[in-house]
C-alpha cells in the first residue's frame, strides 16, 4: 500500500519544508494527527499562538504541555471541533459581509 503519492520520504527535505511554512505564523492549528503535531511543536519558536484539538486526552496534554500559556488544548472530536468554528467565524464575520 505504501505512502500517499505526495508524501515526501526525504526527512530532511520534509523538516526544512515544515519550517519553510512556519516562517511568520502567529498561530498554529494541530487537528488529529499526533506524530505532525509533535514535530511541528518541537519546530515552532517561542511566541507562536499553538490549538491542539485532538480526541485522546494523552495527546492534546503531550502537545500543550509547552509550560507556557502560548498553548491551548482541546479534547474533542475533530470533526465537532471544526463544525462549531465554522458556525462562530461565520457569526464573526457576517455582519462585514453585508458591507460588500
Amino acid at each position: 500500500y505504501g505512502p500517499l503519492p505526495d508524501t515526501q520520504m526525504d526527512l530532511i527535505k520534509a523538516q526544512a519544508e515544515y519550517a519553510q511554512l512556519l516562517e511568520g505564523s502567529d498561530m498554529i492549528l494541530m487537528l488529529s494527527t499526533m506524530l505532525h503535531s509533535i514535530g511541528v511543536g518541537n519546530m515552532t519558536p517561542a511566541g507562536v499562538k499553538m490549538v491542539c484539538v485532538d480526541i485522546n486526552p494523552a495527546v492534546v496534554t503531550k502537545l500543550s504541555d509547552r509550560g507556557s500559556v502560548e498553548s491551548v488544548g482541546v479534547v474533542t472530536d475533530v470533526g465537532l471541533f471544526l463544525s462549531l468554528l465554522v458556525q462562530q467565524l461565520d457569526k464573526l464575520t457576517s455582519p462585514y459581509r453585508t458591507l460588500l
